[in-house]
């Protein structure tokens, strides 16, 4: 099977045991990362606010979709122009280290974010990059945030 991608950020396939679904219960989708996941983490996104505008130095992120629609946003590796990709509950991608990224809620969404290192022990774990122009509220925010 042909690899899904968006720029560096790869679109990972699940599959499903179809006895799953054929014994009235449901279904298991499984996706099967090729790194070890150290920490996962949920993520609650609000319409129209951003999550992401950054890059991550030392740790791929694994991150999937659970509820709800988002777009992925990143660059194209080859021209450095934005690119992005519509997703929804199913959809996981495979963010490899140094690759900036952002996500944009579209509607109220849940997301797993899983990392093959843990955030804590990352020397940064995340370097800023702004992608998408954040709101005004998160702009405040940060503004409150900064030392004196």
């Amino acid at each position: 099977m042909m690899k899904q991608k968006l720029g560096n950020i790869e679109v990972l396939a699940s599959s499903c045991n179809i006895s799953t679904v054929q014994d009235g219960r449901g279904a298991i989708f499984t996706w099967i990362p090729d790194e070890p996941i150290l920490e996962f983490n949920m993520l609650y996104f609000l319409p129209n606010k951003i999550r992401g505008n950054h890059f991550h130095p030392e740790f791929t992120e694994y991150f999937l979709v659970v509820e709800g629609t988002v777009v992925m946003v990143t660059k194209d590796p080859a021209t450095g122009k934005e690119i992005n990709m519509h997703a929804s509950k199913g959809t996981c991608f495979k963010t490899p280290p140094h690759t900036v990224h952002a996500v944009h809620a579209i509607t109220q969404s849940t997301c797993i974010s899983m990392l093959t290192k843990e955030w804590d022990k990352c020397s940064p774990p995340i370097v800023h990059e702004e992608l998408i122009p954040f709101d005004k509220d998160y702009l405040t925010y940060i503004d409150e945030k900064k030392p004196s």
